[in-house]
């Protein structure tokens, strides 16, 4: 059986929670994905940000308790006020049942993969794992 190592998109972008909204929906537009992995200075996953965050902006918006009041305002917050800090990790040698069932369970498109000391290794999508499907059919024929 497959692993999430197998399966994993290696060093995959990320951003600071310091980082301005509008770099994270800049990198997200420009790598044409939809998850970017959050983390602090030593590499530790702290949260991810996700195109469906990012379409919860409108104007006016309220980013926890601060009034925003306009995309401009938005857009130059920071990740932290906008991202998921609750997120579903996997360890590299995670089995492909278990990544997908996470995934399925949850309704989440990506998973991120994690060293033992919390450390972001890599990121595994829904397209991670049609590709890897996609692949073995191909190769069974």
């Amino acid at each position: 059986m497959l692993t999430a190592r197998e399966l994993m998109t290696e060093a995959p972008a990320t951003v600071r929670p310091t980082t301005k909204v509008r770099t994270a929906v800049e990198i997200l537009e420009t790598l044409e994905i939809r998850h970017l992995p959050v983390v602090d200075d030593v590499g530790q996953l702290v949260g991810v940000v996700s195109d469906r965050d990012l379409r919860a902006l409108s104007i006016p918006y309220f980013l926890g308790s601060e009034h925003v009041g306009t995309l401009r305002a938005a857009l130059d917050a920071r990740v932290a006020k906008l991202m998921s800090s609750d997120v579903l990790s996997v360890d590299a040698e995670a089995d492909a049942a278990e990544v997908i069932d996470l995934m399925l369970e949850n309704k989440i498109g990506a998973v991120p993969v994690t060293d033992a000391d919390g450390a972001l290794v890599g990121i595994i999508s829904y397209v991670d794992i049609l590709r890897s499907l996609s692949v073995d059919a191909l190769a069974a024929e």
